[in-house]
């Protein structure tokens, strides 16, 4: 597994700080988000979905950070397994 960080790239977005991110595991990608609130509490959006391209898996992770913050329900990704 390689991990494949978009360093220093953060969105601010209503007072919370989102860091996406993706892992290439195997031949696909996989998002995944940090997203830190006003009051400095981090979580973690680990292994949010699938996908067959880089790209794609990041704008997923953007996509589903923001809706994170925003309160409303994370998207559904097109694949949620994790290839071994």
């Amino acid at each position: 597994m390689s991990y494949e960080k978009a360093w220093g790239m953060v969105i601010y977005h209503h007072g919370a700080a989102v860091q996406p991110s993706v892992v290439h595991v195997g031949h696909t990608f996989v998002a995944r988000a940090l997203v830190q609130n006003e009051d400095r509490e981090t979580e973690s959006r680990l292994n949010l979905g699938t996908f067959a391209n880089k790209n794609a898996a990041m704008q997923f992770a953007i996509l589903s950070a923001l809706a994170y913050v925003d309160g409303k329900p994370l998207p559904h990704a097109p694949c949620q397994g994790i290839p071994q």
